[in-house]
C-alpha cells in the first residue's frame, strides 16, 4: 500500500508517519515537501520515508509528484492551521487551505487516480455554538468565527462536492483540538509548556503570558488523533464526515494549572492583549459517537500525560 501524507513535516503529519511505520508494515510512506520545509519533526524517520517536492498552490508540481507516487491513500493534513495568523493573512490562509485542496483534487482527477482521501477538517468549523448544541454533532450548523474556520468549512464542503460530482473517495474528519510532543509553540498548550521550560532554565522572567483563559476546548493526544485518521480510511464511509474528540472539555485556565502543577512552579500569570482574538469560540466539545461506532476508536492517552510529554519535549529544546 502506498500512502501519501501532505503536511508530513508538520505536527500531526509526522506523528501519522510514525504510526503507519510502526503499526502498518505493509505501507510505504510518501510525503510532500517544499524547498523551505523544516524537517525537524521527521529527521528520525528520513531513511524510512519517500519525499517529493510539491506545492499545493502549484498544480503542475502536484501532478508530477502524484504521477510518480501513485498513492492508494492520501491523508490531506497540509494547511495554514494557526487561527490568529488567519486574521493577519486571510487570503493566504484561504489560498493554501481551500485552493490548495482544489488543486490536489483536480490533479488526482486529471491523472485518473482513485485513492481514498482523508480531509483533516477542524472543530473550528462549528464556530458560534448555542448552549443547546453542546456537545457538537456532525449535523450541527456551521457558523465559523475566523478566516481559518471559513477556510476549513470550504475544505470540508469541497470534499463533499467532489465526492458527489466526480465520485472522489473522500472522507472528512473534524478533529477537535489535539496536542502533544512537537506541537508548534504558537499553539496554546505548547506555548504554556515552552514558557514554563524557559522559566525553569532562567531564560524567561517568572511570568506566564496568556490570552483568553475562559475558553473551553476538547483536547485529544495527537497520537490518538492520528490513529483515528488512519481508521477513518480503514472503516469510514466515502463522502461522510466524522467528529473526532474525547468528549471532555477543559478551560484554558485548567490546562495552565495542570502544567504548573507538573512543573511545581510558582509564577505570575499575566494577560497579554496581543494574545486575544477579535472573536473567539467559547466552547468546543465533541460528540464523536458516529465515528466510534464504525471504528471502535477510543482515546488511550490521558490528557495529563499529553501535557507531561509536551513539557518534557520543550525541556529538551530550550
Amino acid at each position: 500500500m502506498r500512502v501519501l501524507i501532505t503536511g508530513i513535516t508538520g505536527f500531526a503529519g509526522s506523528h501519522l508517519a510514525d504510526h503507519i511505520l510502526s503499526e502498518h508494515k505493509d505501507a510505504e510512506v510518501f510525503g510532500f515537501v517544499r524547498w523551505r520545509s523544516r524537517r525537524d519533526n521527521i529527521r528520525h524517520i528520513l531513511e524510512r520515508i519517500h519525499l517529493y517536492e510539491a506545492d499545493l498552490k502549484d498544480i503542475v508540481s502536484l501532478k508530477k509528484a502524484l504521477s510518480q507516487i501513485k498513492p492508494d491513500r492520501i491523508f490531506h493534513l497540509a494547511a495554514q492551521s494557526f487561527v490568529p495568523t488567519s486574521w493577519k493573512c486571510p487570503s493566504e490562509t484561504f489560498s493554501i487551505n481551500a485552493i490548495g485542496e482544489i488543486n490536489l483534487f483536480e490533479a488526482v482527477l486529471d491523472l485518473g487516480m482513485k485513492p481514498r482521501i482523508q480531509i483533516a477538517g477542524s472543530s473550528e468549523e462549528y464556530g458560534l455554538i448555542h448552549p443547546n448544541e453542546v456537545p457538537m454533532k456532525e449535523d450541527n450548523q456551521l457558523r465559523p468565527l475566523s478566516p481559518y474556520a471559513v477556510s476549513k468549512v470550504a475544505q470540508d464542503l469541497l470534499a463533499y462536492q467532489y465526492f458527489k460530482s466526480y465520485g472522489l473517495d473522500t472522507v472528512r474528519t473534524r478533529g477537535f483540538n489535539h496536542t502533544g510532543p512537537r506541537r508548534g509553540d504558537v499553539f496554546i498548550c505548547s506555548n504554556f509548556a515552552k514558557q514554563i521550560a524557559l522559566i525553569e532554565k532562567k531564560k524567561q522572567e517568572p511570568v506566564i503570558f496568556v490570552g483568553n483563559l475562559d475558553a473551553q476546548r476538547d483536547f485529544t493526544d495527537v497520537r490518538d488523533m492520528v490513529r483515528a485518521y488512519w481508521l477513518s480510511l480503514e472503516k469510514g464511509k466515502k463522502g461522510e464526515v466524522y467528529n473526532i474528540g474525547t468528549g471532555k472539555a477543559y478551560r484554558i485556565k485548567e490546562i495552565l494549572d495542570i502544567l504548573l502543577f507538573l512543573a511545581g512552579d510558582d509564577v505570575e500569570v499575566r494577560v497579554d492583549p496581543d494574545r486575544l482574538r477579535p472573536s473567539d469560540v467559547p466552547i468546543l466539545l465533541s460528540d464523536s459517537t458516529k465515528f466510534r461506532k464504525i471504528t471502535g476508536w477510543e482515546p488511550k492517552i490521558p490528557f495529563t500525560q499529553s501535557l507531561k510529554d509536551l513539557l518534557d519535549f520543550w525541556r529538551e529544546r530550550v
